[in-house]
């Protein structure tokens, strides 16, 4: 960008008498109007036009300008390299801050954290969410510890409004340093493929130019949704923030659907590629899936539906890629679904087909077990309505750790095709029954029978680990039968004044 917009209302200002608010508005907009964005991007205002309602944005804060210091007069960059405000996304109130990268560079001050900080304590005491689209250099270096600590105070404002109001962060342009830690600790990240790029570390200290592009940050798992450009990127967080909630005491999105909750469906697909995308699109309404961390522990999918008009979260292993292990990666990506969904009270489906564990020395230098620990917990604390769908196999600690009863599960069903027990039958017959081979019984047939005796749905079902046991066709039905039953636990149970006696 040749001139900044800062520059540019300024030398206005120098040629011009008139001092009023209406005036330097006017000013800033025609200084905006002439700065050009890179090919595929926004600018910072162009942005915020994209993400809000037309003619609804009201921009806080807009004449801010820093103190000047010994090195830094405030002669050329005066105004704050960040829009900050609130309007009308899809008719429901967001909050917003938009860095500018025209200004300063969007160099974060501590007067441009204190812009920040007034939105998000808008929006806490509110009840919106907020949309964050970062695009800076970094700190201004003149201003020294107060711009260190303006990062701090952008981390405890997200801090404090995580689990109560959702959090978008869009990254059209650059986010490194603790601005990459502010992005982290919002719920979700959406990174743009033509300028974002996000890192802790600058990629040429660690000698790599691919580290902080959108691609390498989607498969590290920082990144929930990847866009094309800054127009993508701010398409995919409307459609994500028509899943969530305003808040974490409104529940769980709800609307009228016009697709039956008793259409029986057809999952042929799924059980010809055992995709789990394909059984999912097959539940939801209208065939809708929201997919998050789609290049990250693909063995494992997770992201949002409409059931029946309401709205929840779904975690699924995918048996179509490396059979649907439980990886570290997958743990972790299903534990972070389970609890963003339990943080704003969006009920969470579990779709079960798994080969097993993750059987190798990688896994177990992960940490294996500590990552296996977060999932156990993410379920057993959860108090979101847990339903699970047992689709598949369901061998060994996999059936006790992704959304059992005896975890914490509302309600378990299986497929009446489904299997289910300690491990699947050609390992118990190696392990158990290898001596009862012989001319007259073969291995099939002891694997058909352990199946039959010990692996089937029943024995689950008997044991009370299973409540029913239902056909294919019938998921989308007893899925949304479930949800309706469940639809009130998070609500307080009615108050009882006393217990009524038989007198």
């Amino acid at each position: 960008m040749e001139k900044n917009i800062s520059e540019m209302v300024l030398e206005a200002l120098k040629d011009s008498s008139i001092r009023s608010a209406s005036a330097l508005r006017e000013l800033f907009s025609d200084a905006e109007s002439k700065v050009s964005a890179p090919a595929g991007c926004l600018t910072a205002r162009g942005r915020i036009t994209a993400l809000f309602d037309e003619g609804t944005f009201m921009e806080s804060g807009t004449y801010v300008r820093r103190t000047p210091g010994e090195f830094d007069s405030c002669t050329d960059e005066c105004f704050e390299g960040v829009i900050c405000g609130f309007g009308s996304i899809q008719g429901r109130l967001v909050f917003a801050f938009s860095q500018d990268y025209s200004r300063t560079k969007g160099a974060l001050t501590e007067a441009q954290a204190k812009k920040i900080e007034e939105i998000y304590r808008l929006a806490i005491e509110n009840g919106a969410p907020v949309i964050g689209i970062f695009d800076s250099a970094g700190a201004l270096l003149p201003e020294g510890v107060r711009a260190l600590a303006g990062y701090g105070r952008m981390m405890n404002c997200v801090s404090r409004a995580s689990g109560v109001i959702p959090q978008i962060a869009i990254i059209p342009g650059t986010a490194a340093g603790s601005a990459a830690v502010v992005a982290g600790m919002f719920d979700f990240i959406i990174i743009s493929e033509t300028k974002g790029n996000v890192s802790f570390n600058a990629p040429f200290v660690l000698g790599s130019a691919e580290c902080g592009k959108s691609e390498f940050v989607a498969k590290s798992g920082l990144a929930a949704l990847c866009g094309k450009d800054d127009s993508e990127c701010i398409a995919l967080a409307k459609a994500l923030l028509a899943y969530l909630p305003m808040n974490n005491m409104e529940g769980t999105v709800e609307d009228a659907s016009s697709d039956s909750a008793n259409r029986l469906i057809d999952i042929t697909s799924y059980a010809d590629s055992k995709d789990a995308k394909a059984l999912i699109a097959a539940i939801a309404d209208e065939a809708k899936y929201l997919e998050l961390y789609a290049s990250y522990a693909k063995e494992l999918t997770a992201g949002f539906i409409s059931l029946n008009g309401t709205v929840c979260g779904v975690v699924a292993n995918n048996a179509s890629v490396n059979s649907g292990i439980l990886t570290q990666g997958a743990a972790r990506k299903a534990a972070r679904m389970i609890t963003f969904c339990d943080s704003f009270n969006i009920p969470v489906i579990t779709i079960l087909d798994s080969e097993g564990p993750d059987v190798s020395l990688e896994a177990e230098a992960s940490p294996y077990a500590a990552e296996l620990a977060k999932l156990a917990f993410a379920y057993s604390t959860a108090k979101t309505p847990l339903i699970t769908l047992i689709a598949g196999e369901a061998y060994g600690a996999i059936f006790s750790l992704m959304g059992s009863k005896a975890l914490g599960a509302d309600m378990v069903l299986a497929l009446d095709s489904a299997k289910i027990g300690v491990m699947s039958a050609k390992r118990a017959v190696a392990f158990l029954l290898n001596d009862k081979i012989s001319k007259d019984v073969t291995r099939e047939e002891l694997e058909a029978k352990w199946d039959a005796k010990i692996g089937s749905p029943v024995c689950a079902a008997s044991a009370g680990e299973v409540d029913d046991i239902i056909s294919d066709g019938e998921i989308r039905q007893r899925l949304a039968g479930a949800l309706m039953m469940l639809s009130a636990k998070s609500k307080c149970a009615p108050a009882r004044r006393h217990s009524n006696m038989p007198l």
